[in-house]
């Protein structure tokens, strides 16, 4: 695709890495579903599998379908470059893994997802490759955790599921200084409400399962960065380990993108709505939601954020079972983990998301027993509100 001008973002999503004429003048980018290429002769093949000739092999290494959907993921996060996996984690663990060896350390935000938890204690354990938990408040909160081992740092922003937010362009400017990577989990966000690279933050990372795709029926991730670091991923952690995405599934990922900032600003207005209701409610004793304006993070959410999201964590009056009785009193919205689909969704973290962490750890990151995260879908918001109502009106005082 030639040179041609920069759009805006809504059309960016439809359009970028896309030009029709060079696919028989196709609408939609075509569906590539074959697991390997063919060579017009020998001589070919070999030129390819050196290196010497551009061209597709084998999907693990490369796909046409794939390709437009990195190439436009990379344009939407202002990187040079996207690799797709087969799922968020699959994005998680081949960054981490490529930028990591024995005895080095990872400087990670308060919280992060359940999974992420996980694999954080695989690579402790197996490996020896450290990692600690810092606020990231203040530049100095995250100076004293820095190591001289410490080869980056990982954030969520906000974080899952406490809805603790994190000033990236701080992160970014005391890395910088320490010569340290920044990798930001951008799934509660999306390239359209957030952009970490143009902070000044070094790789981005999606579960694409969620808002990218927005519809619920894949399990995907992204990575987006320098051309150089990407490519280096793409063959080695990525080529070897084989996390890769399916032609189908980028396919239905280009189909969700076209559609992202409609939903997100659906998203994000039903959100507030509902996030005002729950603070005004007697039985709901904490809301965390980055577009409450007496936050602390507010003026954060402010700078970085174009929205305040979709997702709004809240606490109920009582125990984890009366969280749990709310929980299965609730009509239309679903009990369910993920997020960023169009139904109303809601799960318990400490017994679900983040079951994986100890409960001190989980006490330390904020996840206390009562705690409910709400992802709020595209429904009529007074439909989400009235089912919210009637659970809390049969939680016993």
């Amino acid at each position: 695709m030639g040179e041609r001008k920069t759009f805006q973002f809504e059309t960016e999503v439809i359009h970028a890495a896309y030009e029709s004429s060079e696919y028989e003048g196709s609408l939609t980018p075509p569906l590539y579903q074959t697991s390997t290429f063919t060579f017009k002769d020998a001589q070919i093949g070999e030129k390819r599998f050196a290196g010497e000739e551009q061209g597709y092999i084998y999907t693990r290494l490369g796909n046409p379908t794939v390709h437009v959907l990195q190439e436009r993921m990379a344009k939407l996060e202002n990187g040079e470059a996207a690799l797709a996996f087969s799922s968020g984690m699959g994005a998680v663990s081949a960054i981490l893994l490529a930028l990591t060896k024995t005895g080095d350390h990872i400087l990670c935000s308060q919280g992060v997802y359940g999974c992420t938890f996980g694999l954080l204690q695989l690579m402790k354990d197996k490996y020896k490759i450290d990692h600690d938990f810092s606020s990231m408040a203040t530049k100095e909160q995250l100076l004293e955790k820095i190591r001289p081992e410490t080869v980056c740092i990982y954030v969520e922003t906000p974080i899952n599921p406490t809805m603790k937010l994190v000033d990236l362009q701080m992160v970014a400017n005391v890395a910088k200084e320490a010569g340290i990577p920044v990798v930001v989990d951008n799934t509660f966000c999306s390239p359209y409400l957030q952009t970490p690279l143009s902070l000044g933050c070094d790789i981005v990372v999606h579960s694409a399962t969620k808002y990218i795709c927005g519809h619920g029926d894949v399990i995907a991730g992204i990575a987006v960065g320098k051309k150089k670091f990407i490519d280096h991923v793409s063959m080695t952690t990525q080529k070897d380990i084989g996390g890769v995405i399916s032609p189908f599934d980028a396919w239905l990922l280009l189909r969700g993108l076209k559609t992202l900032p409609i939903r997100m600003d659906r998203h994000s207005d039903n959100a507030k709505k509902l996030a005002k209701f729950l603070a005004g409610h007697p039985k709901v004793e904490s809301v965390y939601y980055p577009g409450d304006e007496q936050s602390d993070d507010y003026d954060i959410m402010k700078r970085q954020m174009k929205k305040p999201g979709g997702l709004i964590s809240f606490t109920l009056k009582g125990t984890k079972e009366t969280a749990q009785a709310f929980m299965n009193q609730l009509k239309l919205i679903k009990i369910a983990v993920s997020l960023g689909d169009a139904e109303t969704l809601i799960q318990h973290p400490a017994t679900m998301t983040h079951a994986v962490v100890p409960k001190h750890a989980r006490e330390e990151m904020g996840i206390l027993d009562g705690l409910l995260r709400l992802s709020v879908g595209l429904e009529a918001w007074e439909d989400i509100q009235a089912d919210l109502a009637q659970a809390l009106e049969q939680i016993k005082k």
